[in-house]
């Protein structure tokens, strides 16, 4: 299948708003859930993401049919369609059986009986249900994956119905409980070795990203190259971005390396800590990348403008307006950030509505800063830390803010 970007409705329209999972869509639907109806099933029907492997929609999409109260046919209809069209809709008729609906949840198992599309359904709802609602799929299982020839990917629901997986799952790299158990420098150490393969340095990487920034990789950098010597080795630049600033002073002298992997790393490092002369360019960086449509790319320039405070607070109203007009969803949450590092009470009156949004990133900085003085905001924090359709982060943050807004009383 080949994906095409979608068309968007006008971002203050009813559709466009649904389209990009803004909160604002969620609250003007529910003021007229008949004109809100059509686009709801037609955001499931039809791939509306802008970028599908990133924009999270089933949850807002689960909330919507049921907070309209809208039929779930439709969805059960479009389990006749392609993978897609299934993974769509299945992804939302799982979350709203959470929620306690039983036409949904027998739709689903329905599928999985008789379905074409039925092992990546089946693994889903393994994923998402009680093990109680699904095990009895076992029977159904065994006889579709022995006739099919299937070879199940997942862990559940195929462990425990006593199905093995793929060879080629189980034989994937596995963690070295020996190297597990080093200290600090002495993984530090493995990767200076002249004889540690880049296999090996990825795995240290790995393991010492678990344990937090680590300022004595800055030297060992140009040592993490893939072999060929064009990029650097994958974990490297996350490494670098969890140890923020203090990696600068090196960086200067890996931007007038020789080699060009190295020189484009301490330039981008140096790009992620700008001073006063960076801000023209970046303004202009975000104008053009805002005017040409370019929704893939704001969120870098948004957060080297977020190290730049009040002093970038001309990047305020474009900012403001890549919340209310980008469909990269994922992206929301890094605006909304930068906007509260360059001025906090700018993003203030944007968090209501992001209370309401389809992202969990964006969801708990709503939570996490919208004004408790508003009665709304505080029933809405309230709602969604009891919602079974919620992201299970979501729900925590909700409970710890709801649990202050208690002890303010």
């Amino acid at each position: 299948m080949t994906y095409q970007t979608p068309a968007y409705a006008p971002p203050d329209s009813l559709q466009g708003l649904l389209q990009r999972g803004r909160g604002l869509g969620h609250l003007r639907a529910l003021d007229d859930p008949a004109a809100a109806a059509p686009y709801v099933y037609d955001c499931i029907r039809h791939e509306r993401r802008w970028d599908s492997q990133c924009d999270a929609r089933a949850r807002y999409h689960a909330r919507l049919v049921r907070d309209l109260g809208l039929p779930i046919g439709p969805l059960l209809d479009q389990l006749a369609g392609d993978e897609e069209s299934v993974w769509r809709a299945g992804a939302v008729l799982e979350l709203l059986a959470l929620a306690g609906d039983g036409e949904a949840a027998e739709g689903l198992r329905d599928y999985v009986r008789y379905g074409e599309h039925w092992v990546g359904v089946l693994e889903s709802i393994a994923t998402e249900w009680p093990r109680a609602w699904w095990e009895g799929l076992r029977e159904a299982a065994l006889e579709r994956i022995t006739g099919e020839q299937e070879a199940p990917c997942a862990r559940e629901p195929w462990e425990h119905f006593g199905i093995p997986r793929d060879p080629a799952v189980r034989q994937g790299p596995q963690p070295d409980p020996h190297r597990e158990r080093l200290g600090t420098d002495a993984l530090l150490a493995l990767i200076a070795e002249t004889g540690t393969t880049a296999v090996d340095k990825v795995g240290v990487l790995r393991i010492l990203a678990r344990r937090g920034p680590q300022p004595g990789l800055v030297p060992l950098v140009p040592l993490l190259c893939l072999p060929g010597g064009d990029r650097p080795l994958p974990g490297v630049r996350a490494a670098l971005r969890r140890l923020g600033v203090r990696a600068v002073p090196e960086a200067r002298a890996w931007a007038r390396d020789e080699r060009p992997w190295l020189a484009a790393l301490g330039r981008e490092v140096l790009d992620d800590h700008p001073g006063p002369e960076a801000l023209p360019g970046l303004l202009r960086e975000l104008a053009d990348l805002r005017h040409t449509g370019a929704w893939c790319g704001p969120d870098l320039t948004a957060r080297r403008l977020a190290h730049l405070g009040p002093l970038a607070a001309e990047a305020v109203p474009p900012l403001r307006a890549l919340v209310r007009e980008t469909p990269h969803s994922y992206e929301r949450a890094d605006y909304l950030r930068t906007i509260a590092a360059i001025d906090p009470g700018a993003a203030e009156d944007l968090y209501p509505e992001c209370l309401w949004d389809c992202e969990a990133r964006t969801l708990l900085l709503a939570v996490a800063a919208a004004p408790a003085a508003d009665p709304a905001v505080r029933a809405r924090i309230a709602a969604l830390r009891d919602d079974p359709l919620e992201d299970p982060d979501v729900r925590a943050a909700a409970d710890q803010r709801a649990e202050g807004f208690a002890d303010t009383t």
